[in-house]
């Protein structure tokens, strides 16, 4: 009998494939990437940035499969429900909830009065928990069947959430020093207060839990609420944890730009991570418990081995399936390295989560055949031409174009806008 792989050895594959590809960090957000999330099957990243939108990526070729528009201000936090399902949180106060291929939520929950910073879903994926600086927690039924359950106490922001493996309890945490822990059965929580503020919240298979505190400190807890022990994570605000799927290690993110992998049974620091400098919004692992995402302050999605240390598959211009390989060396390749997760340049290549560039000069905004375009574009009189793809990154997508579902892009060298311009105009002509 022959057995078909199991997902981890699936899974393991499609890293291995990642861990190659060229574009191995992913850039196409336009503002920090506030939140990152991978699905179950670990073929798709989802994203969600301050720039108002969601990505969905393809782990195996890192590039961007689906943008998605809904919201009105910052993405805060992003989820998958399922292989096929999804959920966004911003600070409009909405949340939305999304099905793969889809251009348009399924559904909208409202109910919070500020901005939303965070969710989970329950392990039977049956619950969806969000906090929100409205000082609540609710919790809604993802069949659609009744209306949120709303969790007060907290009196100040509450920044993080999680529900223990058991499925039994969720905890919250809060700016007011306080970490909650609800029965999901009903009932007033057990209230724990700590030293500082606090950001995160991370439960790991155990049902120990960790939380990340204002003044660079990680807290860990019996699942009961019981104050075990604490380290100095680093010298500035912890704003992200995860717990890696084996229970092993804790990822935890700070605003100073760097992220500290502990080990979770030694309560030590056994590595750091230190990217661009810029603060690092968000973590989270894949199912083997050593491949790390990271969000950050300057756009980018990056991979890395939690165990070594090590940056996985940092761009090369020139490597193997670099899709601008052929044009090393060129200024205005480089320029449009931002745009090659959402655009392809040949009519062979297609569309991605935006429209092939192949001809694009002399054509109608939003007039390519078979590509969903925005309803607000169709209305517009601009023909694309080196002076209007220039003017669109010198103001930005949103003032240019309204409407448009593009990430939030600009280039604010003239120099650097010509450079673009002139390779488009050599490389997509047909």
């Amino acid at each position: 009998m022959i057995r078909a792989p199991s997902t981890a050895v699936m899974a393991a594959a499609l890293i291995a494939v990642m861990s190659d590809a060229a574009t191995g960090q992913m850039r196409g957000h336009g503002g920090p990437v506030r939140s990152v999330a991978v699905s179950p099957d670990e073929r798709s990243i989802l994203s969600g940035s301050f720039d108002t939108s969601v990505i969905r990526w393809s782990v195996v070729t890192g590039f961007a499969e689906q943008v998605l528009r809904f919201h009105s201000s910052a993405v805060n936090a992003v989820v998958f429900l399922s292989d096929a399902r999804m959920a966004s949180a911003g600070a409009d106060a909405q949340i939305a909830v999304w099905t793969v291929g889809r251009a348009k939520p399924d559904m909208i929950l409202s109910g919070h009065e500020a901005p939303i910073v965070a969710l989970a879903v329950s392990p039977d994926r049956t619950i969806l928990a969000s906090a929100s600086w409205d000082s609540s927690v609710r919790l809604w039924p993802l069949d659609g069947s009744g209306k949120p359950r709303v969790l007060e106490g907290h009196t100040q922001n509450v920044n993080g959430v999680a529900f223990t493996p058991d499925e039994l309890s969720l905890v919250s945490v809060g700016y007011d020093l306080t970490l909650r822990i609800w029965p999901l059965a009903g009932g007033a929580p057990d209230v724990v207060t700590l030293p500082s503020p606090l950001n995160a919240v991370a439960i790991g298979p155990d049902g120990g839990i960790a939380a990340g505190a204002a003044d660079g400190k990680i807290y860990f807890l019996t699942g009961n609420g019981k104050i075990e022990s604490r380290i100095q994570s680093g010298r500035t605000p912890v704003i992200s944890l995860a717990v890696s799927p084996d229970g092993a290690l804790l990822a935890a993110a700070n605003i100073g730009g760097s992220v500290e992998i502990i080990n979770r049974k030694t309560r030590t620091v056994e590595r750091t991570l230190v990217g661009p400098g810029l603060p690092v919004w968000s973590v989270a692992f894949f199912g083997d418990s050593r491949t790390l995402l990271t969000g950050g302050a300057d756009h980018t999605i990056r991979r890395w081995n939690a165990l070594t240390g090590e940056l996985l598959g940092s761009p090369v211009v020139g490597a193997p399936g670099d899709p601008l390989a052929a044009f090393a060396g060129d200024h205005g390749a480089e320029v449009f390295r931002a745009c090659i997760a959402c655009h392809t340049l040949s009519e062979k290549d297609g569309a991605r989560a935006g429209p092939t560039l192949a001809g694009i000069f002399g054509r109608k905004i939003a007039s390519l055949p078979d590509y969903n375009f925005s309803e607000a574009l169709k209305k517009m009189d601009i023909v694309w031409t080196p002076e209007t793809v220039a003017k669109l990154f010198e103001v930005g997508p949103a003032t240019y174009t309204p409407g448009t579902k593009m990430p939030e892009q600009r280039i604010d060298s003239p120099e650097d806008r010509k450079a673009l311009t002139d390779f488009l105009a050599r490389v997509t002509a047909k």
